[in-house]
């Protein structure tokens, strides 16, 4: 793309717009954390592969770098041809106001012919692979939720995922930038509140000591905790969320008082917040179920 398209990424002929408010500033950055973000409750499904005796830097370096590597270069080849598509009338009428990807792509490799539509077949390809962790981690979390979710065949909860995620795509393809944003920025909500329990529980109260883990008993609900405390705190959260969203369906009044979308920030600390006295609570009265 950079080779057949990179001609048009001139600065001098790119348009200019008035400075963005830091309020979109803020919204469009927890947008971009929010893609990232949401791969983090795919970690227990993978993350059990490791070595126990792996490094915990190392494993963190390395994921960390995975994510970041591939997100910055992704997000600025997409941010320079999406502005270029302005001033370029192919680009424009493939990219369709944000809502054809696919069409701006092939926009920009059409100068190279048929090695161009074989790239495009290799990228229509890909997306599946981003579509397989998520159903699977679909059928992984419900299993855990009850033994009576665990006995149902795991292909039975990819059919039901992909039933979900074909109408999303078919309705999304023709909006596909808003419900990007919308679908991505709900997530990201959601996800940072996971991730802000999950990190208390391991930080504070397990002591970032792994064996604290009684995994022996990881089948054994009476020794497991009720997870009152986690749930609470994950409602809790979306209550300050919500008057920090920002979408095209609704934006609450913290957001519109000026602050931009800052619900995956204040979810995260809310979901803190909130999680360390119930946790204590929890414990007091359910010490023997910590495994």
């Amino acid at each position: 793309m950079f080779g057949v398209g990179g001609r048009h990424l001139n600065p001098a002929t790119m348009p200019t717009f008035p400075t963005p408010t830091p309020s979109a500033v803020i919204s469009f950055a927890c947008f971009l954390a929010s893609s990232v973000i949401s791969w983090c409750t795919m970690t227990p499904d993978y993350g059990v592969y490791h070595d126990v005796k792996a490094s915990s830097f190392r494993i963190f370096i390395y994921t960390y770098l995975g994510f970041f590597c591939a997100s910055v270069s992704l997000h600025m080849l997409g941010a320079a041809f999406a502005l270029t598509s302005i001033g370029v009338p192919s680009y424009a009428a493939g990219f369709d106001n944000g809502n054809n990807i696919g069409g701006l792509a092939a926009a920009i490799l059409e100068p190279a012919g048929g090695f161009g539509k074989f790239l495009l077949v290799l990228m229509a390809l890909s997306v599946p692979a981003a579509c397989a962790p998520t159903m699977y981690t679909f059928g992984m979390s419900f299993m855990a939720v009850a033994p009576f979710f665990a006995s149902i065949p795991r292909y039975i909860y990819v059919a039901i995922s992909e039933a979900i995620l074909i109408p999303i795509a078919i309705i999304g393809a023709t909006r596909f930038y808003t419900t990007l944003v919308n679908v991505l920025s709900v997530i990201g909500y959601w996800s940072t509140a996971f991730a802000g329990i999950v990190l208390t529980e391991h930080f504070v109260f397990r002591k970032n000591i792994f064996s604290a883990y009684l995994t022996d008993y990881w089948n054994t609900p009476t020794r497991l905790p009720l997870g009152f405390a986690a749930l609470l705190s994950f409602l809790g959260a979306f209550g300050i969320i919500i008057p920090c969203m920002s979408q095209a369906f609704y934006e609450g009044p913290i957001a519109k008082a000026g602050s931009g979308d800052i619900g995956v920030i204040v979810g995260f600390l809310a979901a803190i917040g909130l999680y360390i006295p119930l946790r204590g609570v929890e414990k007091r009265f359910t010490g023997n179920r910590d495994a």
